[in-house]
């Protein structure tokens, strides 16, 4: 792939391996993110240029997308929350953070990027983080499930939709070792545990998923459009216990 990619939440975790892997493919990135120390330090070390973003400030996804200049060979949208709470619990204020910022935010920086990837010379390429949870019925996980299963659809529409001049596709993750998720696995008896519910035996690690995130969005996929890509150990569809 010649051409810069614009990476929303490349400065930690899932969007820092995709980076990372993009890099090493020889990729020209533009981070976008809003941990201006994490960012600055992942921008210097791979030689990026970046954007301190929030996606809720009005205005930042556009700056981002001025900033990261045309023509863009691709989009990946890698932010997301993991807000786990008993339906009795979740107020209207939760169902719309977790929309606006996994699936609403999603359709923006595409929007506002569009004019952009159709610039570039070839097929550009869109890739979206959906989760295992949509898939699988997990208890507390109404409202980011939901805000989930949205970018699902919304994968599916836009790859429909911009197709033949760009492709559009998302990655599923089960729980990975991440900055997002520290809650969950920051507690060594709770990760393990949730570990051994993988046919795997372990956890993901952001390597795990910015391995296909970056084939994703290279030529060599250039016949994949508007698929989600479980990277899960096995979760969401194996069960090596009873």
């Amino acid at each position: 792939m010649t051409g810069k990619v614009l990476i929303y939440g490349g400065n930690g975790g899932i969007g820092a391996a995709t980076a990372r892997a993009l890099q090493a493919r020889g990729v020209a990135l533009h981070l976008v993110g809003r941990d201006e120390a994490r960012l600055r330090a992942v921008a210097a070390e791979l030689g990026a240029s970046h954007s301190l973003a929030d996606i809720f400030e009005a205005g930042a996804i556009e700056r981002a997308t001025n900033e990261a200049g045309t023509p863009l060979a691709g989009l990946v949208y890698a932010v997301g929350s993991i807000n786990l709470k008993p339906l009795a619990r979740l107020a209207l204020e939760d169902f719309e953070r977790d929309f606006r910022l996994n699936a609403a935010g999603a359709a923006l920086a595409i929007q506002a990027a569009l004019p952009a990837l159709k610039a570039f010379d070839g097929t550009a390429s869109v890739l979206l983080f959906s989760s295992v949870a949509v898939q699988q019925g997990f208890a507390a996980h109404a409202s980011v499930a939901m805000a989930k299963g949205a970018v699902e659809g919304l994968t599916r529409a836009l790859a429909a939709e911009l197709a033949p001049s760009i492709r559009v596709n998302a990655i599923a993750p089960s729980l990975t070792r991440t900055p997002l998720a520290a809650a969950l696995t920051g507690n060594e008896r709770m990760a393990e545990a949730i570990a051994q519910l993988h046919p795997m035996g372990r956890l993901g690690e952001p390597e795990d998923i910015g391995a296909l995130a970056a084939f994703l969005m290279s030529q060599e996929a250039g016949w994949i459009t508007g698929q989600v890509f479980g990277v899960d150990g096995g979760r969401s569809s194996l069960r090596v216990k009873g």
